[in-house]
């Protein structure tokens, strides 16, 4: 299996799955009269980054590191979102990255060592074990906790909805 196919495929349907949490977040909101920003500001344990922060990094995590293995550099937009809206904004301008990368590209720089900000410190891998080991896990970390804090303040959402449209899946 190439690294394309084992990572880009599974960052869209998961930016996918991302907007239907999203949408069901705002109509939650709505439904409840709940101020957007009290729940963007929520947090599983209070030295945790908040909900609107985990969405964001779900969109780095993708948006970087497909931009990376595709030879670009990334240029995500500042993280300066305050609605529920805005964070749909930045998933979709993810995907949009994410659905341009080459399949050639992101196989042939597999083994090329992949430089990247970690905090104030440079951190280099090879191309694969960046995706594999560090974005990837990455992405999912910040969708499942930001998943987590949706179900924790009541938000409707299941396993479906954090799945997404599941390739070749057929249920009968």
């Amino acid at each position: 299996m190439s690294l394309y196919t084992a990572s880009i495929p599974a960052y869209l349907q998961h930016l996918n799955a991302t907007l239907t949490l999203l949408d069901k977040a705002i109509a939650h909101c709505a439904a409840k009269k709940w101020d957007q920003s009290v729940l963007l500001n929520e947090r599983i344990f209070p030295d945790m980054f908040p909900l609107v922060r985990q969405f964001q990094y779900v969109a780095d995590h993708a948006w970087n590191s497909a931009a990376r293995l595709n030879g670009d550099e990334p240029a995500p937009p500042p993280r300066e979102e305050t609605s529920l809206e805005q964070l749909k904004d930045r998933i979709s301008k993810a995907i949009a990255v994410v659905q341009a990368v080459s399949a050639a590209k992101v196989d042939a720089n597999a083994e090329k060592e992949i430089t990247f900000p970690v905090g104030p410190k440079k951190a280099t891998m090879r191309g694969a074990d960046y995706m594999l080991h560090f974005a990837t896990p990455n992405f999912y970390f910040h969708l499942t906790t930001a998943y987590n804090i949706m179900r924790a303040r009541g938000i409707e959402v299941g396993k479906w909805d954090f799945l997404g449209a599941v390739p070749s899946l057929k249920v009968s």
